[in-house]
């Protein structure tokens, strides 16, 4: 019965040989605890090794029952075709999961931290901007009030350039004036003496007159 079942199992992997496929094809343990690898298409034949769940294989020859694979490590063996998957399994799909979310969360994490550097550069910026824009309101009011000194300032030349003008023409004709009166004192000055003089004459002359006609009857 045994050799019986040897001969059927033996022509059911010639047929499975025909029927599969010339390229190799990766599959998967489902989830179960272990899956054994075993020499050959039965429970009878000698196991080789316990497969984890999860675990990637290499099919090499599909079959309704058992199906002939290569592990990674080389070895060669029959499995279950019922604990085979060709999707990975839940906790494959679990631990992708899994290292999706830490690396959304790192994403995150940096994210958040680059936010509160953004947040704390805008802080800055906007305590800079308010400092800014007071320093600016200080500039406008002085330079209201040099515009409003520089009003004064224009209307105080003004006044001292027009005071200064009509100082220096109010000097010149002072200075006229003066030279005038220099010229009218100098007159007088010429005139007294000339009168002086004059009346030195004729008290002179009218002198020698007298004296002359003195002289006149002593001489009879």
């Amino acid at each position: 019965m045994k050799q019986l079942a040897k001969r059927i199992a033996t022509i059911g992997m010639c047929l499975m040989v025909f029927a599969t496929f010339g390229f190799a094809e990766s599959i998967y343990v489902t989830d179960v605890l272990k899956l054994t690898l075993r020499s050959g298409p039965s429970t009878e034949h000698k196991i080789l090794s316990v497969i984890e769940s999860g675990q990637q294989l290499e099919i090499l020859q599909r079959g309704a029952e058992w199906t002939l694979v290569r592990l990674p490590n080389g070895k060669e063996g029959y499995v279950l075709t019922r604990y085979l998957s060709t999707t990975p399994t839940a906790s494959i799909r679990l631990q992708q999961l899994q290292e999706k979310h830490k690396s959304l969360m790192q994403q995150t994490a940096s994210l958040l931290e680059e936010n509160a550097s953004i947040k704390s550069e805008n802080n800055k910026l906007n305590s800079s901007l308010d400092t800014n824009e007071k320093s600016l309101e200080h500039v406008r009011a002085e330079y209201q009030k040099l515009k409003a000194d520089s009003a004064q300032f224009l209307t105080l030349k003004s006044r001292y350039d027009k005071a200064a003008a009509q100082l220096e023409e109010q000097t010149k004709r002072a200075d006229t004036l003066q030279e005038q009166l220099n010229r009218i004192e100098i007159n007088q000055y010429i005139k007294w003496f000339l009168a002086g003089s004059g009346v030195l004459l004729v008290g002179f002359i009218i002198g020698f007159s007298a004296r002359r006609q003195r002289r006149r009857p002593s001489l009879l």
